[in-house]
């Protein structure tokens, strides 16, 4: 590949580099470098970058790593992260609100909370951000983001910036199909005038998360989809495998659904108990799970 161009970005206040180790900026705490990385520092330099790599190098776009497992072998290609950009909540009025997608999706609640929009509480169960809880159409407690969203912004692989709407996509159960080689960088979202948001509710849903997660362990969030009508949680729980591990990845025995770094795991280690659940799972009760958490990178 031929990073001249852009090596060639002049005075940026972002960050560019190569072959940069990506384990850090995921929650797993596991994964290989990036050939190329930028953080741009703003839209600006987000749209510079783009106008100088080559049409054919492929591009992955990270949020805050966070429902995700990236390969050892690292990524082919650009990684983007938007985590330098400024992060902006505004106030379109009493029900609206435009947010940028680098936005962590608890900031995003608190925020609602306190305008007094609901139903905003849901968010706080996401550990991602905004960008990424748009990409799977995350969701916690019942409510999905995507029951919210009146629009979004995205930017194209030549760098434009365009609005699109809801029905532009196929949203469905943790998957977002729409327009290729676009990415989120903000949305409106609309919230219930009919509803009033809850303190009280919130506490009890980061009470619920607090007692029934593993939070505070390297971990990439639920692991498996939940089939219709049942848990996954459930039947790894049923299927004996709490506890489970291979090399440094382990199945948390809080949270069946929960695949743990015990602090020197390998991406592999996770993907291959990722596929070991799933064998078992189909197995004992005849049930295919769908992963949740995206595996990205070089096998």
């Amino acid at each position: 590949m031929n990073n001249r161009d852009i090596r060639n970005l002049g005075s940026i206040k972002g960050n560019l580099s190569f072959n940069e180790p990506l384990k850090k900026y995921t929650s797993m705490k596991v994964g290989g470098p990036a050939e190329i990385f930028f953080q741009p520092y703003d839209l600006k330099e987000l749209k510079l970058f783009l106008s100088k790599l080559d049409i054919n190098v492929p591009i992955f776009w990270l949020g805050r790593g966070s429902n995700l497992l990236i390969r050892d072998q690292g990524i082919s290609g650009a990684v983007i992260s938007l985590l330098l950009i400024k992060k902006e909540i505004i106030k379109v009025n009493e029900h609206c609100i435009e947010v940028s997608a680098n936005v962590p999706c608890t900031m995003l609640s608190r925020q609602c909370m306190r305008w007094g929009m609901a139903p905003s509480e849901f968010f706080s169960g996401i550990p991602g951000s905004l960008g990424g809880a748009l990409t799977m159409n995350a969701g916690a407690y019942g409510y999905e983001t995507w029951d919210t969203v009146e629009s979004v912004k995205v930017i194209t692989r030549k760098g434009e910036l365009i609005e699109r709407y809801p029905p532009a996509y196929k949203v469905r159960y943790r998957k977002v199909e729409g327009p290729e080689n676009e990415w989120f960088v903000s949305a409106k979202l609309v919230f219930d005038q009919k509803k009033s948001a809850s303190i009280s509710k919130q506490r009890e849903m980061l009470s619920k998360r607090k007692i029934s997660q593993p939070l505070g362990k390297a971990s990439c969030g639920s692991v498996f989809k939940n089939p219709k009508g049942d848990h996954a949680a459930r039947l790894i729980q049923e299927a004996g495998l709490k506890g489970y591990r291979i090399g440094g990845g382990k199945i948390s025995e809080k949270h069946a659904n929960f695949i743990i770094n015990e602090g020197d795991a390998l991406a592999s280690d996770i993907e291959s108990l990722i596929v070991h659940v799933q064998k078992e799972i189909l197995q004992k009760f005849n049930i295919k799970l769908q992963c949740e958490v995206r595996i990205v990178g070089n096998k």
